[in-house]
């Protein structure tokens, strides 16, 4: 793994059970909408490629699927390992997955590989079996949600670092994820909707839940952590319904494909 794929668990592990408990279980809807729509179930070998803490995983184990996944960040796959005993969960390189060719009959990835990392598709193609499906998602049109104001705080990062968030965001856009799959290999090529809400119980949670994710991490880097703990509570205390919880219902796309079967590749 490279220097630049250590750099992942400093901005996701560096606060893992803050990760793992305060943010990923909003991920629920995303993670059952895509393992419905790919009909996990029992006998499929399933790998999730930027597993996280292994939310995804526990749940395609309760559909009955042998697991694997694979992270960059250890702190992260510690915690998998922890919720996931029986799967096998390795820290790595999504560019360069460490099992065999034809290993998984379903590869899911949830907002983990990005318009930075396509090249991580030629090792999925890799793992699948002939015919085997592909899951996942990425942010939609950030703007036009109604939840869009839960990401603002990201933006107070450094120029550069808001740039390349904008890049890795880029496979929402219509077309671009389907052109890109279509480019290494995959067939059947289908977009949907993908549910996804963030709930908080207070202003102070949520700041608490953003400061654990990558982005917030670069722009704590940029501005501090006070100023960013501030910011973000402040931003939400004007966002407060009496009664319900702070509501951020986000645009998440996903992508359905599978690989050709044996004999039907394009010549």
């Amino acid at each position: 793994m490279t220097s630049d794929w250590r750099l992942v668990d400093e901005g996701w592990g560096r606060r893992a059970v803050d990760f793992a408990t305060l943010s990923e279980p909003s991920n629920c809807r995303e993670y059952v909408a895509v393992h419905h729509r790919l009909g996990v179930g029992a006998g499929d070998r399933l790998l999730d490629v930027a597993c996280g803490s292994g939310l995804a995983v526990e749940l395609a184990q309760l559909r009955g699927a042998a697991c694997a996944g694979l992270d960059a960040s250890p702190r992260l796959v510690t915690v998998a390992r922890d919720r996931c005993p029986d799967a096998d969960l390795r820290v790595g390189d999504m560019h360069a997955l460490p099992w065999a060719d034809g290993a998984f009959d379903v590869v899911t990835s949830f907002r983990g590989i990005w318009g930075t990392t396509p090249a991580a598709l030629a090792e999925v193609r890799r793992v699948l079996v002939p015919g085997g499906r592909l899951g996942l998602t990425v942010w939609g049109h950030i703007k036009a949600s109604a939840g869009a104001w839960a990401l603002a705080p990201f933006r107070m990062a450094a120029a550069a670092q808001v740039s390349n968030q904008g890049v890795m965001v880029s496979l929402g856009r219509p077309g671009a994820g389907e052109e890109l799959l279509a480019a290494y290999g995959f067939v059947d090529v289908q977009r949907i909707e993908v549910p996804f809400v963030w709930e908080f119980a207070d202003p102070e949670l949520y700041a608490r839940t953003l400061a654990s994710t990558g982005p917030a991490y670069e722009a704590i880097q940029n501005v501090g952590e006070v100023a960013f703990l501030t910011a973000a509570t402040a931003l939400a205390r004007d966002r407060l319904r009496a009664g319900l919880p702070l509501r951020a219902p986000i645009n998440v796309v996903g992508y359905l494909a599978r690989t050709p079967l044996l004999g039907s590749e394009p010549t």
